[in-house]
Parts: structure tokens; C-alpha cells; sequence
């Protein structure tokens, strides 16, 4: 039954960054990521060449879509569920490692 219930709040996370990945472009970056994921973004995804790097929540959304196999090509649609789902996914697994590897995090 919890793991249900967590499966509903990760899932409504990412219908909701969706969502506003369609409706609220240029809303702030800290309304849907830590300090900490924008950071590890910026590490992972580089941004395009032709644009200078904007901080969008929009911009942050696509970088999120793209660690999850969206190509982010001129006429591809906007990412769906599932590709944000694979994007998340993977970013909480790098945070996580990021943070095993800190200094700070070892004990004893």
C-alpha cells in the first residue's frame, strides 16, 4: 500500500513537469528542481551551441527529457510522461551517486 502511494506522488511529479513544460515556459527554474539537480544538469546536458544558456524552467525540463532519451530535435513535440519519467529516473540515481561521493558523506 505505501509503495503505491509513492508511486501516485512520483507520478503526479511528473504529469505535473510535463505540464508546465507545456504551459509555463518561462516560470523559474526553482519552482521544479533542487539547487543540486540544476547543477548536476548543467554538468550532464550541455545546452545548444547556437543559443546562449538560458534558466527556464523550460530549458531545465528539455535537459531532464533529453537523460531520458528525448532528442530534442527543431520538430519533435514536447516530451511526454514517460521519457520524463526515464529522465527523473536517472537524475535521482546520479544525484545519489553524486552525493556517495562527496566528502561530506563519508563516515568514520
Amino acid at each position: 500500500m505505501r509503495l503505491i502511494a509513492v508511486f501516485c506522488i512520483l507520478s503526479w511529479r511528473i504529469f505535473w513537469m510535463t505540464m508546465l513544460n507545456r504551459f509555463a515556459r518561462s516560470a523559474a527554474v526553482t519552482l521544479a528542481f533542487t539547487e543540486r539537480e540544476t547543477a548536476l544538469l548543467d554538468r550532464l546536458v550541455p545546452d545548444p551551441e547556437q543559443s546562449s544558456p538560458s534558466k527556464t524552467l523550460s530549458s531545465y525540463l528539455i535537459k531532464l527529457a533529453r537523460l531520458g532519451g528525448y532528442l530534442a530535435r527543431t520538430r519533435d513535440p514536447p516530451p511526454g510522461n514517460t521519457v520524463m519519467w526515464r529522465g527523473l529516473s536517472r537524475l535521482s540515481d546520479i544525484a545519489l551517486g553524486a552525493k556517495l561521493a562527496s566528502p561530506l558523506s563519508i563516515c568514520g
